[in-house]
């Protein structure tokens, strides 16, 4: 090859070297200049209305940001810009309208209502101690005949239990029958009463003043319809005065021994009306009223017991049932609701999004109060008349964490932090230890959590003494940072 061949063919390749390096700087300007948010690195872009756009991110996911608009890989939705502008209160976070619809954000009113305490817990029926009949002898004798009974027999009013000798009755009358025959009225009246005095009854002494026999038995009866709880008479027995022969406790009514969350016991109150639902009589509630706050509490449960009393007819509520009983409160008093959907509880806090002017949404720390049906009760924090996010308020609370947000408070920085109340539900027990529990448990509805077996940690060890696998319990947990807490353990019924 000639030396003049060999310069033409490398001038031909340094121009065509010249030409490569041509349009790749073209691509480059055209991409930078004619492709929205064309690289990583390129400055905020300008949109049609003149704003300036920082990225685009998918409201589901904001931890992930994008340079250009288009499609989310995430959600079957358009990406959403991120303008510069959008700074506004620092305490705020900005979503538009499309967003908010887009995620089916709803919102809610801060009202004012009076109160209605509900409190829902377990009771187990026992006899009503009030109604309670002694029966004794009124003077010494001895036992001669005593019915076919024994204790927790049930009898009615007047059933025949013991016939007594009493052989000092039969002086006293024949004295009252000859002073009758005299017909002297003054002595009559005091033989009278000198019987009355040794302890017969008026029905048995008017008996003797028509007559004119002495009597010298009696039949003892029962006063009272009920359930014979003590019986100490056996015949051939001799009886002193004042001895007692039988405990007979009423059933026309019975008491239910109530379990009340202690994060609920200042909700009850006595006279408050109360309906129980028995697992033995399904469908056939009982309506009864709350008559005493017992003084004690149960350490274990952290339990308030209350006494609720119920009427019982028909007899078939006998002592030991349990009852799931719900006590309604008595209202009057008024005080601020949310539905309790729109409470986001941390574990350590509680916070409410509000809604305010332009699409703007701030967190706002709030005291709790006990709940109220759907509702719960707002101690501090937000004014009557709010507009609240009722749901998709966890994602606004998530859009609000990215970018710094601190919720605000309505108290002192000392100010208690919100209470928490337990939530609850019934399980059965699959193993236990003194630091955990395992739990089949039903739903928990107030964390819209389905039923499921699992391992919770407890609380305090003493909340699984005198309890054993197999048995059924009604939880109560609480949320923490580091998961679900059992904070309670009541046991319900028997073991499955």
């Amino acid at each position: 090859m000639s030396r003049q061949t060999i310069k033409k063919t490398v001038l031909g390749l340094f121009a065509v070297i010249a030409l490569l390096a041509i349009g790749a700087a073209a691509g480059l300007w055209w991409e930078r200049n004619h492709v929205p948010a064309g690289g990583k690195e390129m400055p905020a872009t300008a949109a049609k209305d003149g704003r300036t756009v920082l990225y685009w991110y998918d409201p589901m996911v904001p931890t992930q940001r994008f340079d250009k608009p288009g499609k989310s890989p995430f959600m079957d939705m358009q990406l959403v810009p991120k303008y510069a502008d959008e700074g506004g209160d620092a305490a705020t976070v900005k979503i538009s309208p499309d967003v908010v619809q887009s995620l089916g954000v709803r919102l809610a009113t801060v009202t004012r209502a009076p109160l209605d305490l509900n409190v829902v817990a377990t009771g187990t029926v026992d006899f009503n101690e009030r109604d309670i009949a002694i029966i004794q002898a009124r003077t010494g004798g001895f036992v001669e005949h005593v019915a076919r009974l024994a204790p927790n027999d049930v009898v009615g009013s007047g059933t025949f239990i013991a016939e007594l000798l009493v052989p000092e009755w039969a002086a006293l009358q024949q004295e009252y029958l000859a002073l009758k025959a005299m017909g002297d009225a003054s002595l009559e009246a005091a033989a009278r009463e000198r019987m009355r005095l040794g302890g017969m009854p008026e029905g048995l002494i008017r008996e003797i003043a028509q007559t004119g026999k002495v009597r010298n038995r009696i039949s003892i009866t029962s006063p009272r319809s009920g359930v014979i709880q003590t019986l100490d008479v056996r015949p051939g027995m001799t009886l002193m005065a004042g001895q007692t022969l039988a405990r007979i406790n009423g059933i026309s009514t019975v008491w239910l021994d109530v379990a009340v969350p202690e994060a609920q016991a200042g909700s009850v109150r006595v006279g408050q009306s109360a309906k129980a639902d028995f697992a033995a009589f399904p469908g056939k509630p009982v309506q009864g009223r709350v008559t005493a706050l017992l003084p004690t509490l149960n350490d274990v449960a952290r339990a308030l017991r209350i006494r609720v009393e119920l009427p019982n007819k028909d007899g078939r509520l006998r002592p030991g049932l349990t009852a799931q009983v719900s006590l309604k409160g008595t209202g009057g008093e008024s005080a601020l609701l949310v539905p309790t959907e729109a409470v986001i509880r941390t574990g350590r806090r509680a916070l409410v999004i509000v809604a305010e002017a332009e699409g703007r949404y701030r967190p706002v720390e709030v005291v709790l109060g006990p709940e109220s049906g759907a509702d719960t009760v707002i101690v501090s924090g937000l004014d009557e008349g709010q507009k609240i996010v009722a749901s998709g308020q966890f994602l606004i609370d998530s859009e609000a964490s990215l970018q710094g947000i601190v919720s605000s408070t309505s108290g002192s920085a000392d100010a208690m932090p919100a209470p928490v109340a337990l939530h609850e539900a019934d399980a059965v027990i699959k193993e236990l230890s003194d630091t955990s529990v395992t739990l089949a448990h039903g739903p928990f509805k107030t964390l819209s959590m389905p039923g499921m077996t699992m391992a919770f940690p407890l609380a305090n060890p003493q909340l699984v003494q005198g309890l054993k696998v197999g048995d059924r319990v009604r939880v109560g947990v609480r949320e923490t940072d580091d998961g679900l807490l059992v904070e309670k353990l009541d046991k319900t019924g028997g073991a499955k």
